[in-house]
């Protein structure tokens, strides 16, 4: 649990610095990265693709993050 929370954290982080250019706060980029990982999972589902490894949910997350944060400044 511990270790999916510091993955959430670290994936909503990088996904921030991605699309924003700077991270948004510890909870947010919590809340981005758990979130990103389902998107990505989702999205990855879709194509038959899943991941085995931590590296493998680290880049489904920040993919999952990245279309998050798309979709939501779209939305705006």
């Amino acid at each position: 649990m511990i270790s999916g929370i510091i993955s959430g954290i670290v994936a909503g982080y990088i996904a921030s610095r991605l699309q924003k250019g700077e991270g948004s706060g510890c909870l947010v980029n919590l809340f981005l990265g758990l979130l990103g990982g389902v998107v990505g999972s989702l999205v990855f589902g879709l194509f038959g693709l899943t991941a085995y490894s931590w590296i493998g949910e680290m880049i489904t997350a920040i993919i999952g993050a990245v279309i998050v944060l798309w979709l939501f400044a779209k939305l705006r």
